[in-house]
């Protein structure tokens, strides 16, 4: 019986070996597949941390350059209603200057 006995320990120690293989091989397949889901998890939260910013980023240049594009309208308006008032102006005494230059140019001393 001793032969018999020797060989049922074996037999128990394969055993207990392809267990442990299967039980570290589940471990290690656990474990990269933890590690797949932490790396996926990772990679969404920088994207959507990514897409933040830019978005904040583009808010940021929107408003600046908004601002400086009612800065170069009201520049534009005040331009223009400048260019309105001396016309005016100009328009108003036209007259005068043409009638006075005709009279200095028509007086000749002599």
């Amino acid at each position: 019986m001793e032969p018999y006995k020797g060989q049922g320990g074996i037999q128990m120690l394969l055993t207990a070996e392809q267990e442990a293989q299967h039980i570290v091989s589940n471990a290690r397949n656990l474990r990269n597949k933890r590690l797949k889901e932490a790396k996926e998890e990772a990679e969404r939260e920088a994207a959507q941390y990514r897409a933040q910013m830019e978005e904040e980023y583009q808010k940021s240049i929107s408003e600046t350059t908004g601002s400086s594009g009612s800065n170069v309208r009201k520049l534009e308006e005040e331009t223009d209603a400048k260019i309105r008032n001396i016309k005016r102006s100009a328009s108003k005494v036209s007259s005068e200057i043409v009638d006075m230059m005709l009279k200095y140019i028509s007086n000749v001393k002599v």
